[in-house]
C-alpha cells in the first residue's frame, strides 16, 4: 500500500465514512492516477480536466459515477493534500432532474408472485414494506426485528444513523418458520455473512423479468414505490422523510414529482369547457 493511500484510508476513517463510500472513493482516485501512471499529487488541474473529458466523452460513465469521481478527487485534494486551490478545478455536473422509476402497486404485487424463492420473495417485500436501502436490507440482523412492537431497527443506515421502520405482521412469518435464521436475517452462501449486495441486485431484476414487466427495475424501484405509494394514500411527507432516514427534507420531496396523486385528482382545464364533450361539427 502506498503512502498516499494509507494516509486517504486514515482520513475516510476518522470521518466515519461508510465501507462503501471508502472503497469507492479509493478506487475512484487509484482510476485518476493509472490512466496517467503517475502518482495522484503529481497531477494537476489540466490532468483532471482531460480525465473528467474522457469520464463524460469517451468512457461516456453515468452521471451518478462520475459524482463519485468528482467528490474522491476533491476529498484527495482537500484532506490529504492540503491543496484547497484545487477544489474550484473539480467541478461537479450539472444537477439532471429525471423522474425515478415507479411501479404501480398492481406491478409491484406481479414482481412479488414472480419471485417463487421465498428468501429472495421476502428479500424484495422486505425493501418494499420499510423503504430500505439495499446495503440495509443486507446487514439486518435477526436481533433487529422487534416482533412485539413491531420494528424493524435499522442499524447504521447512511450517514451512519439508526432509525426504526414499521414491520408488517405478516412479513416474515412463513419466512422465519421455514428458514429459522440465527445470526444475519438473510444470510449469503455461508451462515456468517449476509447476502451481497449484488445477489439482490441480481434477484430484483429477474423478478422484473420474470413479471414481463416493460420498467427495468432495481432494489431501489421498490424503495421509491415505498416512498410514492405512501404518499398517495396522504401520507405526510416529515413522516415519509422519518421512514426513508432522509436528512433533509428536500430530497424527500422528490417524490411529489413521481407521485400521481396530484395529477389524478387536478381537473384538466379542456374538461371544464362548455360542451367539451359534445362539440358541433365544423362547417
Amino acid at each position: 500500500m502506498t503512502e498516499l493511500r494509507r494516509r486517504m484510508l486514515e482520513e475516510l476513517r476518522l470521518r466515519n465514512y461508510a465501507s462503501n463510500t471508502i472503497a469507492v472513493y479509493i478506487r475512484c482516485v487509484a482510476n485518476f492516477a493509472q490512466y496517467f501512471r503517475a502518482s495522484p499529487d503529481r497531477l494537476g488541474p489540466e490532468h483532471i480536466r482531460q480525465y473528467q473529458l474522457l469520464l463524460v466523452q469517451r468512457k461516456k460513465i453515468s452521471w451518478a459515477l462520475f459524482n463519485q469521481t468528482v467528490c474522491a478527487l476533491r476529498f484527495f485534494y482537500h484532506h490529504v493534500l492540503h491543496r484547497d486551490w484545487m477544489i474550484e478545478h473539480i467541478p461537479y455536473p450539472r444537477h439532471e432532474e429525471k423522474l425515478a422509476v415507479v411501479l404501480s402497486t398492481t406491478e409491484v404485487a406481479a414482481v412479488f408472485e414472480a419471485t417463487r424463492n421465498l428468501k429472495h420473495r421476502t428479500i424484495l417485500m422486505t425493501i418494499y414494506a420499510a423503504g430500505l436501502r439495499v446495503s440495509e436490507v443486507t446487514h439486518l440482523r435477526v436481533a433487529d426485528i422487534d416482533s412485539q412492537r413491531q420494528v424493524i431497527c435499522v442499524r447504521q443506515g447512511k450517514g451512519r444513523k439508526d432509525r426504526q421502520v414499521m414491520l408488517s405482521p405478516e412479513l416474515l412469518r412463513i419466512y422465519w418458520k421455514r428458514c429459522r435464521p440465527t445470526l444475519w436475517l438473510f444470510p449469503g452462501t455461508t451462515l456468517e455473512h449476509p447476502i451481497t449486495r449484488g445477489t439482490v441486485f441480481a434477484i430484483c431484476q429477474q423478478a422484473g423479468a420474470a413479471a414481463h414487466l416493460s420498467k427495468r427495475i432495481s432494489p431501489h424501484t421498490l424503495r421509491h414505490c415505498f416512498a410514492t405509494h405512501l404518499l398517495e394514500e396522504a401520507i405526510d411527507l416529515r413522516r415519509i422523510q422519518v421512514l426513508l432516514g432522509h436528512r433533509h427534507l428536500k430530497t424527500t420531496a422528490k417524490y411529489l414529482h413521481v407521485s400521481n396523486l396530484a395529477v389524478r385528482t387536478t381537473v384538466s382545464p379542456l374538461d371544464r369547457l362548455p360542451d367539451a364533450n359534445d362539440p358541433t361539427p365544423v362547417r
